[in-house]
């Protein structure tokens, strides 16, 4: 029965595990900025776990809220794909889209002249600094690190690793199984002996 034996791929040793925010650092980290459209781009990086650039490319008319969809085009490997928007996120981009009119592009700024043009890979990397800075977290966090956040929480969370390649638009499920090595999942969790030790009411 050898040739009907199905396995998934061999998880190689990772060299650098990536860092990952818990989800109470997440919430006190997009809710720090002071202007929706900044909570909003933090929002959106962990909610769907967005690439830096998938979210700069990012069109009102990606927005699906009929279908709770967000629709990102031409991903990594020029591939699209669809993924889930929560309840939260569609209500703060309903008074975004209300406030601020985005026409094409749904995340703006202003250049040296004061014209309008997309949002900028260094205005999200100011957004994320001063969130850092404001919320007190010491790790070190960048756009990617609340990707890696959103793939380790959907996994502890109850979503399968196929499923997850799929939102995280990766080619090859080698990449999404590095998460398997992050969540706490699967077998038996580790834990402190020093902590039983202290529990245990027993006599010596």
């Amino acid at each position: 029965m050898s040739d009907k034996h199905i396995s998934l791929p061999h998880i190689e040793g990772s060299k650098k595990l990536p860092v990952v925010l818990s989800q109470s650092e997440i919430k006190s980290f997009i809710t720090t900025p002071k202007l929706l459209k900044h909570r909003l781009i933090l929002s959106l990086l962990y909610d769907c776990g967005l690439r830096r650039f998938e979210l700069l490319n990012l069109q009102v008319s990606d927005l699906d809220f009929d279908r709770k969809m967000l629709h990102i085009r031409q991903g990594k490997g020029r591939k699209d794909r669809y993924v889930p928007l929560g309840d939260l996120v569609i209500k703060g981009l309903k008074i975004y889209l209300e406030t601020d009119k985005p026409s094409v592009w749904l995340f703006t700024g202003n250049d040296r002249s004061g014209k309008t043009v997309p949002f900028s890979k260094g205005g999200v990397q100011w957004v994320i600094k001063q969130a850092r800075k404001q919320s007190g977290i010491n790790k070190q966090i960048t756009w990617h690190t609340l990707r890696h956040s959103y793939a380790t929480h959907l996994l502890e969370m109850g979503l399968d690793i196929v499923s997850l390649k799929e939102v995280l638009g990766h080619s090859c499920i080698k990449t999404t199984m590095m998460y398997l090595h992050i969540s706490r999942l699967g077998r038996q969790q580790s834990f402190s002996p020093l902590d039983r030790v202290y529990r245990y009411k027993g006599t010596n």
